[in-house]
């Protein structure tokens, strides 16, 4: 799939069919991630895949809009070491991920990290240094069903040239 068209069509999925993912795919979306843009190089960021069936339903009933991470065939934990733009390059690699799993075929659905009341017992649970923050949990999966298209604010409504 084009780039354009990836981030024309990609949509949050929340329900998944039972299809595992190779792993080549979810090392070729980690990459995507690993390239994304960072303040001065610092490239923060640590990756986390979880397939584990358990473990996935453990997250999900440590989230507050994550549940369908219970049934994802993988989640991508993406955590950043605490620097002065962690949430800024985090949020690229993110980002990254999102549109390389569609581009794959897979569905995604950014669920917060960063400032959730649940951050530490995601961390505890993946047994992860303190000194790093949780960005995002992205839950992976086959679309069982892809959305219908939202509604976005046109171009005009969001473009401004020169000034506001």
């Amino acid at each position: 799939m084009k780039t354009q068209q990836a981030l024309i069509t990609r949509r949050s999925i929340r329900q998944y069919t039972k299809q595992p993912i190779p792993l080549e795919i979810i090392k070729k979306i980690i990459n995507a991630a690993r390239l994304a843009p960072t303040a001065n190089n610092v490239q923060p960021w640590e990756f986390v895949v979880i397939t584990n069936q358990k473990q996935l339903g453990n997250i999900a009933d440590i989230t507050d809009y994550g549940k369908h991470i219970a049934r994802a065939s993988a989640c991508i934990a993406v955590f950043c070491k605490d620097s002065k733009y962690y949430l800024e390059d985090g949020s690229a690699a993110t980002q990254n991920i999102l549109i390389s799993a569609w581009a794959e075929g897979i569905g995604s659905c950014w669920v917060a990290g960063d400032k959730k009341a649940y951050c530490q017992k995601i961390k505890q649970l993946l047994e992860v240094p303190e000194d790093y923050k949780l960005i995002s949990l992205i839950p992976l999966g086959y679309p069982e069903k892809i959305p219908a298209t939202i509604n976005k604010r046109s171009l005009e409504d969001v473009l401004h040239m020169e000034k506001f």
